[in-house]
């Protein structure tokens, strides 16, 4: 049985550091991803009929009675 000593589990935690964090192509990657949906978010958003939806939900919420 291996004695687990600070100078071990400081090696350890050393080699499991170096591995954090994301290299630049998943960055880029990870770019791309969140452009895309923000596109596809964005054609939703403007489609007909989500804008008359909003425009029929704020039309109502205006001409409430309180």
């Amino acid at each position: 049985m291996k004695k687990w000593t600070f100078e071990r589990l400081a090696r350890i935690r050393a080699g499991a550091r170096r591995d954090t964090g994301m290299s630049t192509a998943e960055y880029a990657m990870g770019t791309i991803a969140a452009c895309a949906f923000a596109a596809v978010l964005y054609k939703i958003v403007t489609s007909d009929a989500v804008s008359s939806g909003l425009e029929s939900v704020i039309g109502r919420a205006l001409d409430a009675q309180f």
